[in-house]
C-alpha cells in the first residue's frame, strides 16, 4: 500500500473505532483484522502510533463488550 492509501485507511478506522458498537452487526473481529492489516502498511512513526492508538480503542471495546 502507499503511504496516501495509508492515510486514507487510518483516517476511515479513526472515525469509524470511535463510534462503533456490538449493536451494529458488523463483528469486532472485522475491524481488528482492519487494524492488523494497516498496521502492516503503517512506516511513519506517526502512522505507527495511530494504528497503535486505534488498536487499543478497539481492545477497550472489546473488553467492554466481553462483560
Amino acid at each position: 500500500m502507499n503511504h496516501e492509501q495509508i492515510e486514507r485507511d487510518i483516517e476511515h478506522l479513526e472515525r469509524v473505532i470511535s463510534r462503533i458498537s456490538v449493536a451494529d452487526g458488523i463483528p469486532l473481529s472485522y475491524w481488528r483484522n482492519r487494524i492488523a492489516s494497516v498496521s502492516l502498511g503503517a512506516q511513519l512513526p506517526s502512522q505507527v502510533k495511530r494504528v497503535q492508538k486505534l488498536s487499543d480503542a478497539l481492545h477497550a471495546i472489546e473488553v467492554r463488550y466481553r462483560r
